[in-house]
């Protein structure tokens, strides 16, 4: 069995690359197509030129040629994978080759995150980055809240890494499309912190689980309804996660599940939420998905904490 977290990368014998979506995988890779060899494609790696595919592209080009695999992901069956790509494997040469790296590596260094649990996903970890590629920064488990507050530190600092531009901020938002306005958006994004800009290039720190932190599948469950609850967060070590969990105090609804990058980090425990998705029930207990669908209408996660506390409320 092949052992894959999200955020590694797998190459299938055909030369597609998929990045891997979940930790579970009852029979097969849950992942999403990411390249596909063509001649005509703008990035080339070990002599074979490549096209990168947005998530509607992918899913097209998924179902003409391998429906099969095409679920609410692409299941990729372990039989068709050649090699498997981690962030963690590529973070020394990348380190040596790429002063930027190298810059956000030695910030968490000196705050004392192990380069053990540092990792680089996207369009590096495969080598088919170009001059205007973001860099996906990983850390693993709990050493991710360091990392985060080692980047907030740095960013007041004088020195490579900087805070974003509204430029940036602007083009960030315009890309997710959020059920929320700018403001409120770029008021939630600064708080999490783990966003900037080194040498002029935006990156990000993601959080993937430790292996010790893999414990259960957040399976799918069956839909009883859209609902908005407001609710007191009591846990939030998982909400940076992908899908992040937000567990809350609320009569009938057990905890609030975001499939959208968009919303993960977006509350603390203790603050009050206002949430807004699909109900679902999932062995006898009620949760509230956000996400449902690739651009979400209709659904958000909102801290009226931090809103009320800037007066945005």
């Amino acid at each position: 069995m092949i052992k894959t977290r999200i955020r590694d990368f797998l190459i299938t014998k055909d030369n597609w690359i998929f990045a891997v979506s979940d930790y579970f995988h009852p029979h097969g890779i849950r992942s999403t197509l990411r390249y596909v060899p063509d001649e005509n494609g703008e990035r080339e790696l070990n002599g074979i030129r490549y096209k990168k595919y947005d998530f509607d592209v992918s899913f097209d080009f998924m179902r003409r040629n391998r429906p099969q695999w095409v679920e609410d992901v692409h299941v990729v069956p372990e039989g068709e994978v050649k090699q498997v790509l981690r962030p963690a494997d590529v973070i020394d040469p990348l380190a040596k080759s790429d002063r930027r790296i190298a810059a956000v590596v030695k910030t968490l260094e000196d705050a004392g995150v192990p380069r053990a649990k540092m990792g680089i996903t996207g369009s590096f970890l495969p080598g088919l980055q170009n001059e205007g590629s973001d860099i996906d920064f990983v850390v693993y488990g709990r050493e991710w809240f360091t990392a985060r507050d080692a980047i907030k530190n740095a960013k007041l600092a004088e020195g490579p890494i900087e805070d974003i531009d509204g430029n940036m901020w602007r083009k960030i938002y315009n890309k997710r499309i959020p059920e929320i306005s700018f403001e409120e958006f770029v008021l939630q994004e600064k708080r999490k912190g783990n966003r900037g800009m080194v040498e002029g290039t935006y990156f990000d720190l993601l959080f993937v689980r430790d292996w010790e932190q893999i414990t259960s599948p957040a399976s799918r469950g069956e839909d009883i309804g859209r609902i908005k609850i407001e609710a007191k967060v009591t846990n939030a070590d998982l909400a940076f996660d992908s899908p992040s969990v937000y567990k809350i105090e609320h009569e009938e609804i057990d905890h609030v599940l975001s499939y959208t990058h968009t919303y993960a980090g977006q509350a603390l425990a203790g603050e009050v939420i206002e949430a807004s998705g699909m109900m679902e029930e999932v062995g006898g207990l009620r949760r509230l998905v956000v996400g449902t669908s690739r651009e979400p209408k209709g659904e958000w996660i909102r801290s009226l904490t931090l809103l009320q506390a800037e007066g945005m409320i």
